[in-house]
């Protein structure tokens, strides 16, 4: 049974790809938004242009992509070795306060042993 969130791997390469493919998309609309103002340039010129800005472009998105998983991954262990230290802070406190309570509660018996004999 899967938890909510959870997700397939066939999922994540679908959603791998989507993104991918909107990246592409859109650098070649930048790339065509460029070369419509280069009106001097050749069909075949146009097209050399857009190759190599949609290389670049991807690759630009690819760094990007590959540093925030990264950063990503940085902060969610940071996050998790916070987690753990005040989880353990917070056991350290609750059997402080539970040896306590016990300590009290010997002490009051003893005490009243002692006041009703």
């Amino acid at each position: 049974m899967r938890r909510e969130g959870e997700h397939r791997p066939s999922t994540h390469t679908v959603e791998g790809y989507l993104l991918a493919r909107a990246h592409h998309d859109q650098a070649h609309r930048e790339a065509g938004t460029l070369c419509a103002r280069m009106t001097w340039l050749t069909t075949a010129q146009a097209e050399d242009v857009t190759r190599h800005y949609v290389e670049q472009r991807l690759e630009v998105s690819r760094n990007t992509l590959r540093d925030i998983v990264e950063r990503t991954a940085q902060i969610r262990h940071e996050y998790e070795e916070r987690y753990l230290a005040l989880r353990r802070d917070l056991l350290r406190r609750y059997a402080a306060a539970a040896c306590a309570v016990i300590t009290c509660a010997i002490g009051m018996g003893t005490l009243t042993g002692h006041l009703i004999r």
